[in-house]
């Protein structure tokens, strides 16, 4: 397959993309893995050490006070911008993303769905009252004054690396409505995508004539299973990552180039 072919497909609306974290390094957003699709850092915090250790959440809310606002002050990059045009004039009906960081829909891309959640939502685990996460920032830093001004390296998904003797002066405060605990409303390592959403990119998996991956490893079983579903499906595989992914034996093209390199071409083509 082509890019000549790949953008017949998006003309006829066949095309379907799934993108990585390697589209939002170029925000300043860390990734998890290598090129190579190796652990660059710790492994993260798991969905059931959140629920069920208060010093596992205590640990993530400190850190994540301070990587927050630096992820939220994250713009779109080239690529989002471009996927975000093609679906304005209707090239691209529908994207599906891994990343928990909403460029996609600050780019206008308002039909994006996000698989592993949105970093800028906090919900209740018992009365699922919704907050946004910058007026959860400010009770963090109402509960935790000591953590203003506080600044640490950055890591993926609004973390920050910070020392044991500060995490441990951090106060989680309760959900103001029922006293319940807050967990930010993404799918943590272990934990399960909401059923409606993961039988939506299923089902649009398996339509697609073409799905293109852009910069992700699949590494992780949630995207990895949306190719295999469209291969199954009788529709093409087209994987752009510099590096080595989880479904290259399955692919039926491979683009070893960044995911701005790939959509710059592709863009040409659309617009000629």
């Amino acid at each position: 397959m082509t890019l000549i072919e790949i953008a017949e497909h998006m003309r006829q609306q066949r095309a379907l993309f799934l993108t990585g974290a390697g589209i939002s390094v170029g925000a300043g957003i860390p990734t998890y893995r290598t090129q190579d699709g190796e652990w660059a850092r710790t492994t993260p915090i798991t969905d059931t050490q959140f629920r069920q250790s208060s010093s596992m959440r205590q640990r993530y809310w400190a850190r994540s006070f301070v990587g927050w606002p630096l992820t939220s002050r994250a713009q779109p990059t080239q690529t989002h911008r471009r996927l975000a045009l093609w679906h304005q004039h209707e090239f691209l009906p529908a994207l599906i993303t891994q990343n928990v960081d909403r460029l996609h829909q600050k780019a206008g891309f308002d039909r994006a769905i996000d698989i592993h959640g949105r970093l800028d939502r906090v919900l209740c685990l018992q009365c699922s009252a919704p907050m946004h996460r910058d007026h959860w920032q400010l009770e963090l830093a109402r509960a935790n004054p000591q953590l203003n001004n506080l600044r640490a390296d950055q890591l993926p998904d609004g973390d920050a690396d910070l020392p044991d003797e500060i995490i441990h002066t951090v106060t989680v405060p309760p959900c103001p409505h029922c006293g319940g605990v807050m967990m930010p409303d993404v799918v943590f390592f272990g934990g399960n995508i909401p059923k409606l959403i993961s039988d939506r990119t299923q089902e649009l998996a398996r339509e697609a004539g073409v799905l293109v991956v852009l910069g992700s490893s699949l590494k992780v079983y949630s995207g990895y299973r949306l190719c295999r579903l469209a291969v199954e499906n009788g529709g093409a595989l087209a994987i752009v990552n510099p590096g080595p992914t989880r479904a290259d034996s399955i692919a039926t093209v491979r683009f070893n180039q960044t995911a701005e390199d790939f959509t710059e071409h592709l863009d040409t083509l659309l617009t000629s």
